[in-house]
């Protein structure tokens, strides 16, 4: 029912209109049919990252300056980008998450290295509003950072054999920022994250805490919450740095 209501979103005032729903749901089985095929990953390229995740990874990507092409330009390797603009990692809804918005469902089969992705932003903010949010933490990860969600991930990947960077967030630059509250949820977040990686050498956990120096707004984009182009260039050269070496 939630993906029907979904749907029904994008047709506003024409909800009554049969045509239009019928044509809307064409659409729509049309587009979970092309994702659940898969990116095509060309045979001479043999890309070896795979990048998952939500909007930090996303952004800028329309235009080639995004965290992914960074990382492809740093490394002279191609990057498969499956991240998606408001993906969470607990999400339920079958048709929309196996679209992308299910962070575990942006993973595809391949012969994968590396695998580099963020999340769980989205379901502190949007979940439960960076407040009361012991539960959904929990059922992210764990405090020792051994189950829940995330790890379950987390393992699933390392039992391909590719190694697994996860990537923090962008701390807020302290300006006027509508995740300014976010903080504590989020410090707490990744001390559970960083303790999973702890716990296996071929994860490692990539902490943007000190990226952004106190007020400097240069390392976000105007609505102060997802990155500039310059901190994409930041974080891209930090995850190709762990590659590198």
């Amino acid at each position: 029912m939630g993906d029907i209501r979904t749907a029904r979103m994008f047709v506003g005032n024409t909800v009554g209109d049969v045509k239009m729903r019928f044509l809307l749901f064409k659409l729509y089985a049309l587009m979970f049919v092309l994702v659940g095929c898969g990116e095509y990953v060309p045979h001479d390229q043999s890309p070896r990252i795979l990048a998952m995740g939500d909007s930090m990874m996303a952004w800028h990507a329309g235009n080639d300056r995004g965290i992914s092409d960074n990382i492809e330009q740093i490394l002279n390797e191609p990057v498969i980008d499956r991240s998606v603009v408001g993906a969470r990692v607990l999400y339920h809804l079958p048709i929309t998450g196996a679209m992308g918005l299910s962070i575990s469902k942006q993973y595809a089969p391949g012969n994968w290295d590396w695998v580099v992705l963020n999340g769980g932003g989205n379901d502190l903010w949007l979940g439960c509003g960076c407040s009361r949010c012991d539960s959904k933490m929990n059922r992210m990860i764990s405090a020792d950072g051994s189950s829940g969600e995330i790890a379950r991930m987390v393992k699933k990947m390392r039992q391909t054999g590719a190694q697994v960077i996860y990537v923090g967030y962008l701390r807020s630059p302290g300006v006027g920022s509508i995740i300014e509250h976010c903080r504590e949820e989020g410090n707490e977040l990744e001390s559970r994250i960083s303790r999973m990686a702890k716990a296996d050498p071929g994860v490692h956990f990539v902490s943007l805490q000190d990226l952004v120096p106190y007020g400097d707004r240069s390392y976000h984009s105007g609505d102060r919450i997802h990155p500039s182009q310059k901190a994409s260039r930041a974080i891209a050269m930090r995850v190709a740095n762990i590659i590198a070496r």
